[in-house]
């Protein structure tokens, strides 16, 4: 007997996490597999689509122009029953920490539907760091029939929070899946950078830092670029009017300063790995870029990711002016201090996580289904 499982998408870091997942179960005869996109972030969720040959079988359309989370998340839950109440899931999956997370995982317990939550157990232990992030991976975690966790540290937390450790697998960190299989193609860049500078790559969307502390990060690059005739930035700017009218207006007229629209996931892929320095308020930069040995300045005053800190090539610089200037800094003359953190050293995984998260699937609907015969044979006897 086949069972559905609904796997469910809105962002473009969802897409590139659960694409090595879909693939894997589409694999797998015993599970028909339907993608369901909510699209919080149109254009650059179908990009991330496109690259791994997903198609979604449901597309909600959820994308609003400057939409504000209270309007999202109640959109999202009644479009996600229709869904749920057509499609009939045995499993939901969804991965992460966004508000379609969380309210997949709402709308499946309502309806009493199994919910998979991959990259379980991320935490800063701070409800206001990441906002609204850290909210949504705890209440999906609280529904979780199954916690796929990338890292031991992430298995530990969940343990802290009472979840069994007979829920809780293992996996490694799908984002390493999805890397591995796209870093060896040929990728070029669709911006012009002068191949004799030395390139820092910037991401910084987070809501937390809009205002004042974003335009901070924005004035440290200004001084990065000034003080330093061999640097330059390359900064694809996030459609929030939040950031990109920022960036812009401080950003936008200096000429060692590269602003451009999000990169595709393949040229991304590529700007990481021709960048000197990364700073990023990301947490799938946190885990990708350290795999290709590029040294990651995160612009956040928490991370949930705390092993490639630990591993020291990962370090928090927060939204300081001043700190985010001299660290930087300090990798670009200090060239022991750059080595330590360009080790190429990768704690979230070994490129099999959405194999252990199919295993895992498959192995309980088959003893579920033994279980079921078994309780049948004992009724006839």
């Amino acid at each position: 007997m086949k069972r559905t499982i609904l796997c469910a998408v809105g962002t473009r870091p969802e897409a590139i996490k659960m694409a090595p997942v879909i693939l894997a179960l589409k694999k797998n005869d015993d599970f028909n597999v339907r993608v369901m996109a909510t699209a919080q972030h149109r254009q650059m969720l179908d990009q991330v689509m496109k690259v791994f040959g997903v198609e979604p079988d449901i597309d909600l359309d959820i994308m609003r122009p400057n939409q504000d989370l209270t309007a999202l998340t109640a959109r999202l839950l009644l479009n996600l029953d229709e869904v749920l109440v057509k499609e009939k899931p045995d499993v939901v999956l969804a991965q992460g920490d966004t508000t379609t997370v969380m309210t997949v995982a709402l709308a499946c317990f309502y309806r009493r539907i199994p919910f998979g939550h991959v990259e379980a157990g991320l935490r800063t232990w701070d409800m206001a760091n990441p906002f609204p992030e850290e909210m949504n991976r705890v209440i999906a975690g609280r529904l979780a029939k199954w916690h796929f966790a990338p890292t031991e540290g992430s298995r530990q937390n969940l343990l802290r929070e009472g979840v069994s450790s007979a829920d809780i697998v293992v996996t490694g960190n799908t984002v390493i899946d999805a890397l591995l299989s796209v870093a060896d193609r040929d990728m070029e860049l669709p911006v012009g950078l002068d191949p004799a500078k030395r390139l820092i790559l910037v991401t910084a969307h987070r809501r937390e830092n809009f205002g004042e502390p974003f335009e901070r990060v924005c004035r440290a690059l200004l001084a990065l670029v000034e003080r330093n005739a061999d640097v330059q930035v390359l900064y694809p700017v996030h459609p929030n009017p939040n950031v990109r009218d920022t960036a812009y207006r401080i950003l936008g007229n200096h000429p060692g300063i590269v602003l451009c629209e999000p990169l595709d996931y393949l040229p991304f892929v590529a700007a990481m790995k021709r960048a000197y320095i990364i700073l990023s308020d990301s947490g799938g930069v946190q885990e990708e870029a350290p795999a290709l040995g590029k040294p990651v300045l995160v612009l956040r005053h928490e991370t949930e990711r705390p092993e490639a800190v630990a591993e020291g090539v990962v370090k928090l610089v927060g939204t300081d002016y001043d700190t985010i200037v001299s660290e930087s800094q300090r990798l670009l003359d200090d060239e022991s201090a750059y080595r330590k953190m360009a080790r190429g050293v990768s704690p979230y995984g070994d490129g099999h996580a959405a194999e252990r998260i199919v295993k895992t699937l498959r192995d309980y609907f088959l003893g579920f289904d033994n279980e079921k015969f078994a309780g049948m044979d004992n009724e006839k006897s």
